[in-house]
């Protein structure tokens, strides 16, 4: 599915991939960041937990956001396809100034709200300049090309993963969450052979990309963001590998930023940002 089109005059909300497991107590500076594009003290942020089956987690965030500084957290919950009709959640969608999704299994996101009027609703939401962002599987659902599930390893094979559509918010990248931590390089890398025309971006635990209007992203958090391009992909065997088989990647350009780098999406160039002038 495409992006909703963003309108003349208007410009983009703010794309919020997390990869997992942030700090949402002793420091808890991603969450604050989101609910700073969000609208500080006067965002009303959407929760929706329905990649996770567990009861506490949508009021969790709605008391974490609450507790930081948002004038209205609200859960709206999806459990079948048919709530994704329903015109009191649509119009909760409709009203935010962000909307969060949770972790948990982003298969399940994917299957009861792709293609419904709720899935609609959030892009065109983010088109007219609503953040959407998301944690762990909340964060994979984010792009149109969505990592539904794979192997773990440093070296890309031809089943290392499996791509389902996702929310669609944009077809820039592909996301990949808990990264490091679960040696996750080899599956998005398989990711980009499928789709080279694609950014990956690797996030690790506690760590987010920050991507603005202008498809600038900027990391927040403790860990790293790998960013692996294959704009100048010069040879790949995904198509000629066999299921297990390694397969040949020539030409990729990879980028680890941490806290205060960036990376414009449209031009593919990085930055030490912050880092760079914090050395002067």
């Amino acid at each position: 599915m495409c992006p909703s089109k963003v309108a003349e005059g208007d410009q983009r909300g703010w794309i919020v991939p997390i990869g997992g497991a942030e700090n949402k107590d002793e420091n808890p500076r991603i969450l604050k960041r989101f609910l700073a594009v969000a609208g500080g003290s006067t965002a009303e942020i959407v929760v929706i937990p329905t990649a996770s089956q567990l009861r506490d987690t949508g009021p969790r965030y709605q008391r974490l956001f609450g507790e930081l500084g948002a004038r209205k957290v609200e859960v709206v919950d999806f459990d079948s396809r048919g709530d994704c009709t329903d015109s009191g959640r649509l119009d909760r969608i409709e009203r935010a100034s962000a909307i969060f999704f949770t972790g948990g299994n982003q298969l399940r996101l994917s299957t009861i709200l792709g293609g419904t009027p709720a899935a609609q609703m959030i892009r065109a939401c983010n088109a007219a300049g609503v953040t959407v962002g998301g944690t762990s599987a909340g964060a994979s659902i984010l792009s149109e090309h969505m990592i539904a599930f794979g192997k773990e390893g440093s070296s890309p094979r031809a089943d290392s993963v499996r791509l389902a559509p996702g929310l669609g918010l944009t077809n820039r990248f592909v996301i990949d969450q808990h990264f490091r931590q679960r040696d996750r390089l080899g599956r998005l890398l398989a990711a980009l052979a499928y789709n080279p025309f694609a950014i990956g971006i690797g996030l690790d635990e506690d760590t987010a990309a920050f991507i603005g209007p202008d498809n600038t992203l900027e990391v927040e958090g403790s860990g790293s963001v790998s960013v692996v391009d294959a704009g100048n992909l010069g040879f790949s065997s995904m198509a000629d590998a066999g299921e297990e088989q390694p397969v040949c990647m020539l030409g990729l350009t990879v980028h680890i930023l941490l806290a205060g780098a960036t990376f414009n999406l449209a031009t593919r160039k990085a930055s030490a940002g912050t880092l760079a002038r914090s050395k002067t």
